[in-house]
């Protein structure tokens, strides 16, 4: 018996979910006038237009650029054979077209291949009116060649509609965020098992990596901090995780990455190899103060700026340093997605929004957080998705 090829595909949403997010994408369109919507990306971590929209993702810097008119099936443009273009017809769903050519940022003789392949579909409406998404994730060239190539249309930023749209989750893709914080539980779990002195940093993002795949996640970062009393540093990057770890040792890990169907979600709890310092202690008592304040102010209608106004005078109150980054933020098919809890942010909260939410204690002689996701409901938030305890783990 011939294997059906649809057996070859991970956790996907459902078509029913794919047209309700096409439905409410068209009535915007149709309201501002606008003709097509073209948006492109190239990883999962940030690939979070491409993912909603076709339910496929972007992956390893490789462009994949979608083009989503108002009264028609969708384009899609990969880097992959002309003559065989990607992904495969029996994994799409609401695509029209696929086009492929032979583009790689590292070939710059390329830049224009994929722009010529969108130029194409593009001129089909004289004039057209077309809403960029995400313009950050547009290149250089390929913005060029489009605005050379099409005098007469015109470009309108599309972001902000769409992002209003997407942050709001339906009831199926809250049932996918949570599979996510129920994986990355295990996932802590499991690394609870492997942390000890001797091994190195790398050694936990190798464990997490593998442990976090075979449960169903697609895409995975995971960050970690260790040191010795007194010496405090910040998550590191893979690059700098050569450090081994020691009798004695704070070490705190950030796992974030998604689940079957692609969702995000992020937890980070520390680690105390021995019993913590007490400044350790008193500095993960004012991250669980802080949480609590952030948590009583997350609410519809809650102005990101207020709070991270509220976040740092509470920190700077208790003698620790005020957050200059990013401490909270939402998360959905992209890591990080609007709001994010910054004084820049102009989206208010909304119900149906889920929110990451990991502040730090600092001072020059300690550094720890707590993070797990939330749930902006109609009077406040959910409990945390993640049901990991919010404790120091003594190992």
């Amino acid at each position: 018996m011939t294997e059906d090829p649809k057996d070859r595909l991970v956790t996907s949403i459902s078509t029913e979910e794919l047209e309700r997010r096409w439905a409410a994408a068209r009535a915007w369109m149709k309201e501002a006038g606008v003709d097509y919507l073209l948006l492109r990306n190239d990883e999962e971590y940030f690939g979070g237009y491409v993912k909603w929209f076709t339910d496929l993702p972007a992956r390893h810097s490789y462009p994949f650029t979608v083009i989503f008119p108002l009264d028609d099936e969708m384009t899609t443009i990969t880097s992959s054979p002309p003559a065989e273009p990607g992904p495969k017809p029996w994994a799409l769903r609401g695509v029209k077209k696929r086009l492929g050519a032979p583009y790689y940022p590292s070939l710059n003789y390329t830049e224009d291949f994929d722009a010529e392949l969108a130029v194409g579909v593009l001129t089909e409406k004289k004039n057209a009116v077309i809403g960029m998404v995400g313009r950050a994730f547009f290149s250089v060239p390929f913005y060029e060649y489009l605005t050379r190539h099409l005098p007469g249309a015109r470009f309108v930023d599309a972001t902000d509609a769409i992002d209003r749209i997407k942050v709001i989750k339906s009831p199926e893709e809250i049932a996918l965020l949570r599979e996510t914080a129920a994986l990355q539980d295990r996932a802590l779990a499991h690394l609870k098992t492997c942390i000890r002195p001797g091994i190195r940093e790398l050694d936990i993002f190798a464990e997490a990596h593998y442990v976090c795949t075979k449960m169903g996640c697609e895409r995975l970062q995971l960050l970690a901090c260790s040191y010795p009393p007194g010496e405090p540093t910040g998550f590191n990057q893979r690059h700098f995780m050569n450090r081994v770890l020691k009798e004695r040792d704070h070490v705190v890990v950030l796992i974030e990455g998604n689940g079957p169907g692609g969702f995000y979600t992020e937890i980070a709890r520390p680690f105390s190899l021995g019993e913590p310092a007490p400044e350790i202690k008193d500095a993960f008592a004012v991250v669980l103060e802080a949480e609590a304040l952030n948590l009583r102010m997350m609410k519809p209608g809650a102005a990101p700026k207020a709070i991270w106004e509220a976040n740092n005078a509470f920190l700077e109150s208790r003698g620790y340093a005020p957050e200059g980054r990013l401490y909270a933020h939402g998360e959905g098919y992209d890591l990080v997605e609007k709001p994010a809890i910054r004084p820049e942010e102009t989206m208010l909260l909304a119900a149906g929004m889920n929110l990451a939410l990991h502040p730090v204690a600092k001072t020059k002689r300690v550094w720890t957080t707590c993070c797990g996701n939330y749930l902006i409901e109609e009077r406040g938030v959910s409990e945390c998705l993640h049901k990991t305890p919010k404790e120091i783990i003594i190992l």
